[in-house]
């Protein structure tokens, strides 16, 4: 398969909505510089409400605030690989917030039918899988 099971970083970058990387929206670029340097996959969340270090508000629930919400640009993969891009991402964010965590991944897989499963196609179960069970 991958052999992406195991061990591994998860970056967590906060933007918003608003922010911009060569007139293109920020999570965007990332997502983009990502894909291009063959990054395992990467997930945009946006958020309804959040503060950061200016301490300002950021809602969906006031109009004139609705259009810079909180963006979240989530991507696993190996502490090598996260350690790399970590240098173009601090060119591109201008404010926010980066956090890294180990995670475990258990399941990294495609669609595919039965068919087109190989044998090793089970879910990672042989370790702890409560956050409480595994060591730190």
């Amino acid at each position: 398969m991958h052999g992406f099971k195991g061990e591994r970083v998860l970056m967590r970058i906060h933007v918003g909505e608003r922010d911009k990387y060569e007139g293109e929206p920020l999570y965007w670029a990332i997502v983009q510089l990502l894909r291009k340097r063959h990054y395992a996959g990467a997930t945009i969340t946006r958020g309804i409400m959040s503060f950061g270090a200016s301490s300002r508000i950021h809602t969906s629930r006031f109009l004139e605030l609705s259009m810079d919400l909180p963006i979240v640009v989530e991507c696993v993969d190996t502490e090598e690989k996260i350690q790399e891009i970590l240098p173009d991402l601090d060119k591109m964010v201008g404010g926010g917030l980066i956090t890294l965590e180990r995670v475990r991944v258990i399941m990294y897989r495609p669609h595919a039918s039965d068919d087109e499963r190989p044998d090793d196609w089970s879910i990672d179960s042989d370790r702890p899988t409560r956050a409480s069970d595994v060591a730190t």
